[in-house]
C-alpha cells in the first residue's frame, strides 16, 4: 500500500512536470493539484522515510527539468517551430546521413513524443550544424543541457569548429551525453576533446530501407495462432526494463510512444506477449524482443516487416540501428530490404578532472 501511495504521487509530479514542459498546463495549477493530492490524502503520514525519500527525489529532478530555456549560445540560435519544416528540407538534401535528425524533427511536428529543443547556427544554412537539447530522455542529474544531439553534413565537417566552440549552451568541463551521432562527426568531436577528457563509445549500424517495393506483411502467416496487436501503455514497463539503453531513454517516453506512434507485440494464443518492436522519437523501428521461450517461430521477421510497412505508411523512412556484432538482425533486415549506410555511436564525454575525482574518490 505505502509503494502504491509512493507511486501515486511520482506519476502525480511526473504529469505535472510534462504538462507543464509541453505547454499544455498551467506550472501554478499543475502543482497545485500535485500537493492536495499529498495533504488530502495524508500519504507523507502513511508513508514511510524510504518513500518520502523517493518522492522528494522525484520532485527535484522534476524541478531540474524545468530549467530555463536559452535563447541563444555562442554560435547558435534556438529554432522557432514555424521554422522546422524548412529546417527538416534542408535536411532532406543530406539523406541519408541526416536521417536521425530529419525524423526527429518530422516526429516532432506530427506527434510531439519529447520537448526537444532545437538549435541552428547563427550563419544557417551556409555552416550546417544543428543540435537538439536534450539528446536522449534520461540522463544521470536530468539536466535539458547535459545531453545533446548533433549533426553536420559530412562535406562540411569544418563548421563543426563552431561546436568546438560553443560555450554558452554546453559546458564541456561536465559529463556530456551524446545520442547516436554518425561516426565522422565523432571522430572530428574527438579531435578537440581529446585535450579535455576521454570518450566512451558505443557503435551501431545505420540501416536505411532501400527496397520500395516491400511485400505485403500479409503475406506471411504466423505460427500457432498467434496475432499482431497494437501494444497498450500496461505492457511498457517490462519492454523498459529489458531494454538494453534504458539508462538513456526513460520510461515516460516508453509510454508516450505507445500512445503516439506505431508499437506493435505479437501475442501468443493465450494472450501472452512473446515479441515486441517500438518506433522511437528519432524514426527508427527499436527494441525489438523475443521472449527466448517463443523463438524460432519467424515472430521477429513478420513483426519487423509488418511495422516496416506501417511505419513507411505513415510517411516515415524505415530504418534501424544494429550493433555490428549482431549477425542474427543485420541478415533479418537484409532479407527485408534494407541496406548498411553509415556507423553511428553513443558517446559520453568525461572531463580528465572528473575521471581523476572520481578515482580518488573510489
Amino acid at each position: 500500500m505505502r509503494q502504491n501511495y509512493a507511486f501515486a504521487v511520482e506519476s502525480r509530479v511526473s504529469a505535472a512536470v510534462q504538462g507543464v514542459l509541453t505547454g499544455v498546463a498551467d506550472l501554478h495549477a499543475s502543482w497545485i493539484n500535485v500537493f492536495s493530492f499529498i495533504v488530502g490524502d495524508s500519504l507523507i503520514a502513511r508513508t514511510n522515510a524510504r518513500y518520502i525519500d523517493r518522492i522528494q527525489h522525484t520532485i527535484r529532478s522534476s524541478l531540474r527539468a524545468m530549467e530555463e530555456i536559452l535563447f541563444e549560445g555562442k554560435h547558435f540560435k534556438l529554432v522557432n517551430e514555424s521554422e522546422l519544416p524548412e529546417i527538416v528540407d534542408i535536411l532532406a538534401t543530406y539523406l541519408p546521413d541526416s536521417i536521425k535528425f530529419h525524423q526527429t524533427i518530422k516526429t516532432y511536428l506530427n506527434d510531439r513524443i519529447w520537448n526537444f529543443h532545437f538549435y541552428v547556427t547563427k550563419t544557417w544554412p551556409e555552416n550546417p550544424v544543428i543540435l537538439h537539447f536534450p539528446g536522449m530522455t534520461l540522463t544521470p542529474n536530468g539536466n535539458l543541457y547535459e545531453s545533446f544531439s548533433v549533426f553536420c553534413p559530412c562535406d562540411k565537417l569544418d563548421s563543426l569548429k563552431f561546436l568546438e566552440q560553443e560555450d554558452v549552451l554546453i559546458n564541456w568541463n561536465q559529463p556530456l551525453y551524446l545520442n547516436f551521432t554518425h561516426n565522422l562527426i565523432i571522430e572530428k568531436i574527438e579531435d578537440f576533446y581529446q585535450d579535455i577528457g576521454t570518450i566512451e563509445k558505443q557503435y551501431g549500424d545505420f540501416y536505411i530501407l532501400s527496397n520500395s517495393k516491400l511485400q505485403d506483411a500479409e503475406d506471411e502467416e504466423l505460427a500457432e495462432n498467434a496475432k499482431i496487436i497494437q501494444l497498450r501503455e500496461e505492457h511498457m514497463c517490462m519492454i523498459h526494463d529489458l531494454y538494453p539503453a534504458n539508462q538513456m531513454e526513460g520510461i515516460e517516453v516508453f509510454k508516450k510512444l505507445v500512445k503516439k506512434l506505431p508499437c506493435y507485440g505479437v501475442f501468443s494464443s493465450d494472450g501472452e506477449l512473446a515479441a515486441w518492436m517500438v518506433q522511437s522519437y528519432y524514426g527508427a523501428m527499436f527494441s525489438m524482443q523475443t521472449k527466448s521461450e517463443y523463438r524460432r517461430k519467424g515472430y521477429g521477421f513478420i513483426l519487423a516487416k509488418y511495422l516496416t510497412k506501417i511505419v513507411r505508411e505513415r510517411g516515415y523512412i524505415p530504418f534501424v540501428v544494429i550493433r555490428p556484432e549482431n549477425d542474427a538482425s543485420k541478415g533479418l533486415y537484409f532479407k527485408l530490404g534494407f541496406k548498411k549506410h553509415f556507423q553511428t555511436i553513443r558517446a559520453i564525454l568525461r572531463p580528465y578532472d572528473l575521471e581523476i575525482t572520481r578515482e580518488q574518490e573510489g
